[in-house]
């Protein structure tokens, strides 16, 4: 198997975010082969077009784009805001899409992990996420599906993920991203 560079996105600000303790904990698994680091998305301005028409994109597009241009793969992970993505994610796609013709997401193999404090798990978000990500030419992991309910009863008080049932799906999550990234990389080759 060969070495990959993994870019993780958290589609959520918040300082304690539960999304980004899911990806902390992606991070301390890291494997030889699978490289994983988060890609900072909090300082993108909304995308506006001009930006790349004029000559004025400003420095944080500049740097998000050349840190998902290596990457081999992008596992994205997010809360549900309102059955919707948080609009900072969606802005980061964009981003990432434009200027026309130099779409950085272009076949780059994704996952999703979605999560709530409600019971769905981040359903509405997940899925929505699916339809920007297929349109920017990303090929999302089908199966298995990661929706992560109640999420707040799955960190400790030590702000890391606590039950041993969420872990080990989360793992086995992993793993299969990490084949499907395996695979869709091989194909390219």
């Amino acid at each position: 198997m060969a070495n990959y560079n993994i870019g993780i996105l958290v589609g959520s600000l918040r300082k304690d975010s539960y999304n980004k303790r899911i990806a902390h904990f992606i991070l301390e698994q890291q494997s030889n082969n699978f490289r994983y680091s988060i890609i900072e998305i909090g300082d993108l301005p909304l995308y506006n077009q001009d930006y790349d028409d004029h000559g004025t994109v400003p420095e944080s597009y500049i740097r998000f784009r050349q840190e998902i241009t290596p990457m081999d793969g992008i596992l994205f992970i997010t809360p549900e805001y309102n059955r919707a993505v948080p609009a900072v994610l969606k802005n980061a796609i964009d981003v990432g899409s434009r200027p026309y013709g130099r779409n950085k997401w272009d076949g780059k193999p994704a996952a999703i992990i979605s999560s709530s404090i409600g019971a769905y798990g981040g359903f509405g978000a997940n899925h929505q996420l699916r339809q920007s990500l297929v349109f920017v030419n990303l090929h999302p992991l089908q199966q298995p599906e990661a929706y992560l309910g109640n999420i707040q009863e799955c960190v400790g008080v030590d702000g890391k993920i606590g039950l041993q049932k969420t872990k080990d799906f989360l793992l086995s999550f992993k793993n299969a991203f990490e084949q499907w990234v395996d695979r869709i990389q091989q194909t390219k080759g």
